[in-house]
């Protein structure tokens, strides 16, 4: 068969398809995302870095791919596995074949998957290291990739700003999505991103009104150097840490992270508000999460838990200006229910600004 290929799963499991976009073999983990919507958003977001994605939803590219959605300006995913490939899409603003678009972004991706039985092995058996190839191999070897590699990869390497006539906020690159920064332009917000590596002295010397920890992918622990430059941020700038920013921070303050057996990731994760008792619906893409126990006796507490499992989804701090949130308050794709934090945010930076003056 043409552009026959093979999807390949550490624990032995053979799935075959039809190979699509760059149509060249590819290896990393494989994860699954439950949007129904927003395949461009998600294969665009930085925080996929070296992964898989297998979408859940059976059809994918039925509204094509356009100039308007991508998250980032690079793609940094590993592949795309899908049930049906649409090749005749339908959308007033497409401009390109979801197949076409991968190809040109030198992204490899299989259809014909069934991917309801993909879905249920990593469910059940825990997130796998898999490869797609266009014929099996005999040998077969996986490789381990450093975490780190991955930030360091998907990262600005020089800093990048976005004027605007509102409080100056700098957003730490571990893996940010370009709605974080429209979002803080809606509030008038000037925005520096700038390399996840910074010093203190390198965010200070640009007199932000606050800080950003932005999301991005791979394992937090892996981050330990940067831990300390996140703690003093945190000491003297109003923070909001976003996915592995909020990893990050509850890292800098003693808390621990686990492993998630198949993570969070898609648009219709459900979060409590421990305050209020309000369930807000929430875009998710993470693998790892901040254990509750381990901020006991830290200077936080929790504000936000997942409705499923009962995992810590926010935390803020007793005293200064800082909190943070698992879920994508920006999503894109997914739901806007939480987009209010920018807004929130950008008034406790005003408070803190009034406060000092």
């Amino acid at each position: 068969m043409e552009n026959q290929g093979y999807l390949l799963l550490e624990n032995g499991d053979v799935f075959q398809g039809t190979l699509i976009g760059d149509a060249s073999s590819c290896d990393g983990e494989v994860v699954f995302n439950t949007s129904m919507t927003g395949y461009q958003e998600i294969t665009t977001d930085p925080s996929y870095a070296g992964q898989i994605i297998v979408f859940c939803y059976p059809l994918i590219g039925n509204y094509g791919v356009n100039d308007l959605d991508d998250e980032s300006t690079s793609l940094f995913i590993s592949g795309v596995v899908i049930g049906e490939n649409c090749e005749a899409p339908s959308h007033f603003q497409s401009n390109n074949t979801f197949s076409s678009y991968l190809a040109t972004k030198g992204v490899t991706g299989i259809s014909g998957i069934d991917t309801r039985t993909l879905v249920k092995t990593i469910r059940d058996k825990g997130t796998k290291k898999g490869k797609i190839v266009k014929d099996i191999p005999e040998n077969m070897e996986w490789e381990t990739k450093s975490d780190e590699m991955l930030v360091s990869k998907v990262s600005v390497k020089e800093p990048i700003t976005y004027s605007n006539e509102g409080p100056h906020i700098v957003l730490m690159d571990f893996g940010y999505k370009q709605s974080i920064v429209t979002y803080l332009q809606k509030q008038s917000c000037k925005v520096t991103i700038m390399p996840y590596d910074s010093t203190f002295e390198d965010i200070q010397q640009l007199n932000p009104d606050g800080v950003v920890i932005s999301n991005g992918p791979g394992d937090p622990q892996s981050l330990q150097t940067y831990l300390p430059v996140i703690k003093k941020l945190s000491e003297t700038y109003p923070i909001l840490g976003i996915c592995l920013g909020h990893q990050l921070l509850a890292l800098a303050y003693g808390g621990s992270t686990a492993k998630l057996k198949f993570g969070h990731r898609g648009s219709n994760h459900p979060v409590k508000n421990n305050e209020t008792g309000k369930v807000y619906i929430t875009s998710q893409n993470h693998g790892y999460e901040v254990q509750a126990e381990s901020m006991e006796g830290t200077p936080f507490i929790t504000t936000y838990q997942n409705v499923n499992d009962g995992s810590l989804e926010g935390m803020k701090h007793h005293t200064l200006p800082v909190y943070s949130v698992q879920f994508h308050p920006e999503a894109h794709a997914g739901p806007n229910d939480t987009a209010f934090m920018f807004q929130q945010f950008v008034e406790l930076v005003g408070e803190q600004s009034y406060a000092t003056t």
